[in-house]
């Protein structure tokens, strides 16, 4: 139970980052997550600038790669007590496709596709937003590429606390 609490405390993260980035600007605020045609068309339009991109990219990365990397670690290890290899890297693959699962379900899926809150007037014609290219991406790596970062992370825990 306390590892659902977790994937829904990271998910919390992943939500409040994506509110706190698009409060101020909109959406522009986050387009480092958008498609390179988009971003182009966004600097076009005079919405924001290469270097705002970048800054952005740069926050966004941090902002969701410190929980990833040590939150979720810190709960399985500090909080509940983990101390093996093999349950380490259950709870925290738990944890993360948890949180991978809201994040292309909720998010990608429902409110950057069938919602208008990360619309940006002046590029309707450059919808989807997420391409199916990007999508599998996205897929693989909540599928593939997340659990190989626990498996990682799991094993230097291990040696770590031998």
């Amino acid at each position: 139970m306390i590892i659902i609490f977790e994937g829904v405390v990271i998910c919390f993260i992943l939500l409040l980052v994506c509110v706190i980035g698009i409060a101020k600007d909109g959406p522009v605020g986050l387009v480092t997550f958008y498609e390179d045609d988009v971003k182009q068309r966004v600097i076009e339009l005079g919405l924001t600038t290469k270097e705002k991109i970048r800054r952005s990219t740069i926050i966004s990365f941090l902002a969701l790669m410190i929980p990833m990397l040590i939150g979720i670690p810190w709960m399985v290890y500090g909080v509940n007590g983990v101390r093996t290899f093999h349950e380490g890297f259950l709870q925290m693959t738990s944890i993360t496709l948890i949180a991978g699962l809201f994040d292309r379900l909720f998010i990608d899926w429902y409110w950057v596709g069938h919602t208008n809150a990360w619309r940006i007037s002046g590029t309707e014609d450059l919808k989807p937003y997420i391409s199916r290219p990007t999508l599998i991406k996205k897929w693989i790596s909540t599928l593939i590429f997340h659990p190989l970062l626990c498996l990682l992370i799991a094993w230097i825990m291990s040696k770590l606390l031998q």
